[in-house]
């Protein structure tokens, strides 16, 4: 299918929703949801956004501004991922607590103020990983209509283009959380290290890449055709420099580069079939 008839797909299933609340993290796929709802249902849709520990102020600023911009009602809600039990303790299926945590609560805003249904921005490609978060929205009801469309990331990047979002060629984002090995406990002390480290990667212009929290390492992931640029003189020594001021007592470069979802790959096959 052609962009159009992908967006006409996703129109369709919008439409039997009646009325939706959205799970709106800025990302490209819950932004594309967002403008489909808003366009299809108007009022009768509404973005959710929940602030935490774990989601840094650059893409809260960001999900505001994007929210003004499809006009869709925006409710900001704060929780603390932290709080869950297990969560900080880091096991395998901690994005599952999380999601069910999360959709729990975007059930009752639904509820109180009269929305049918909850969606997010789960995409096709997401049911080929590691994905525990997808196992609460199946237990919760929670729709997915970019999934139900058929729609794998390049097909949301080209719907989003065709509709003029600014983010539709945005780079893969995730929570904090995700930047540390499984079992090693989270905090909110090691969450600023990382968001720090990755301002300054950000600001260097950096623009795919992860810092990985490996206790008193850092571990950085960018595209390899970047690895260079922090390798070079003055760049190396100043990150350096950097990273220790953060905290890190060594700071480390991943030859093999970014790749999504990097932490999965210490995972049995059992583990990996909780999708």
């Amino acid at each position: 299918m052609n962009a159009e008839d992908r967006l006409s797909k996703l129109k369709a299933i919008v439409s039997e929703l009646e009325s939706v609340v959205v799970a709106f993290s800025g990302g490209v796929d819950s932004t594309l949801v967002a403008k489909v709802c808003y366009d299809t249902l108007k009022d009768k849709s509404m973005a959710v956004t929940a602030r935490s520990e774990t989601y840094p102020d650059f893409e809260f600023k960001e999900a505001q501004k994007l929210a003004r911009e499809i006009g869709i009602k925006h409710l900001v809600i704060d929780t603390s991922e932290l709080a869950i039990e297990g969560f900080a303790n880091n096991p395998p299926e901690r994005c599952y607590f999380c999601k069910t945590e999360l959709f729990g609560k975007l059930k009752d805003i639904a509820k109180e103020q009269g929305f049918l249904n909850v969606a997010d921005g789960a995409n096709l490609d997401d049911t080929q990983e590691f994905r525990p978060g997808l196992q609460a929205s199946k237990e919760l009801n929670v729709r997915s209509p970019l999934k139900e469309a058929g729609l794998a990331k390049k097909g949301v990047r080209e719907v989003s283009k065709m509709l003029n979002l600014p983010n539709w060629n945005k780079p893969a984002y995730a929570c904090l959380s995700s930047r540390f090995p499984y079992g090693q406990s989270i905090t909110e002390e090691k969450l600023s290290m990382v968001s720090d480290a990755e301002k300054y990667l950000r600001d260097l212009g950096m623009i795919q890449f992860r810092v990985r929290h490996h206790e008193t390492i850092a571990r950085i992931e960018v595209l390899p055709e970047d690895i260079h640029i922090l390798t070079s003189s003055p760049a190396r020594e100043e990150l350096a420099a950097k990273f220790k001021e953060i905290g890190f007592t060594y700071v480390t470069l991943d030859l093999e580069g970014y790749r999504s979802g990097s932490m999965n790959e210490i995972l049995s096959e059992t583990e990996l079939k909780m999708n």
